[in-house]
């Protein structure tokens, strides 16, 4: 007995050491240049202001893609003529964001409706973990429809990429409300 006591007195100090561990992993603190926003026009359908932050990757029969280098994402942008198929584009438009759910706390969802302009859209924006933080549409319901999603080149950890998602929503909006059909 006395030898078991000798053997838990001598475990309990040789294990209570203070070894050193290594530091967890530190997160950034990211900062960006305040927005200039420039429109392109030189698009067949459309046109609408970007930041100057990021760059058009255009092809002529394709919708841009907007690419931010510094973060490490792209704003992919689809463009599709409506030939009586709107309730099929919306439904994929619809589909989209929630195919994220698994790894989403949550989905929000806001409308944009510009009657003068013609456009009409909603932004999903998708909290967590997913590859998207932002998908949206719009519309002007007759001959146009665009589907845009924001992909980063990182694994999806939403805590790490929140400020750069939070810095492009707004870029986003900017685009939406600067929209113009041709």
């Amino acid at each position: 007995m006395r030898k078991f006591l000798i053997l838990i007195v001598v475990v309990l100090f040789v294990g209570c050491g203070s070894d050193t561990q290594p530091k967890p992993n530190a997160y950034l603190s990211l900062q960006y240049p305040n927005p200039d926003y420039k429109e392109i026009q030189d698009l067949r359908n459309f046109s609408f202001g970007y930041n100057t932050f990021a760059t058009v990757n255009a092809k002529r029969s394709a919708a841009p893609r907007l690419v931010y280098p510094q973060m490490k994402a792209t704003l992919y942008l689809n463009y599709n003529p409506l030939e009586h198929n709107l309730d099929s584009l919306l439904n994929d438009a619809y589909q989209l964001p929630y195919k994220h759910i698994s790894k989403a706390e949550s989905i929000l969802e806001k409308l944009f409706v510009n009657e003068e302009k013609k456009v009409f859209g909603t932004l999903f924006s998708v909290v967590g973990n997913a590859a998207s933080q932002y998908q949206f549409f719009l519309t002007d319901s007759t001959k146009h429809f665009l589907v845009g999603s924001l992909y980063f080149y990182a694994r999806p950890n939403y805590d790490s990429i929140y400020p750069a998602a939070d810095y492009l929503q707004k870029d986003i909006i900017h685009l939406i409300e600067s929209f113009k059909w041709k």
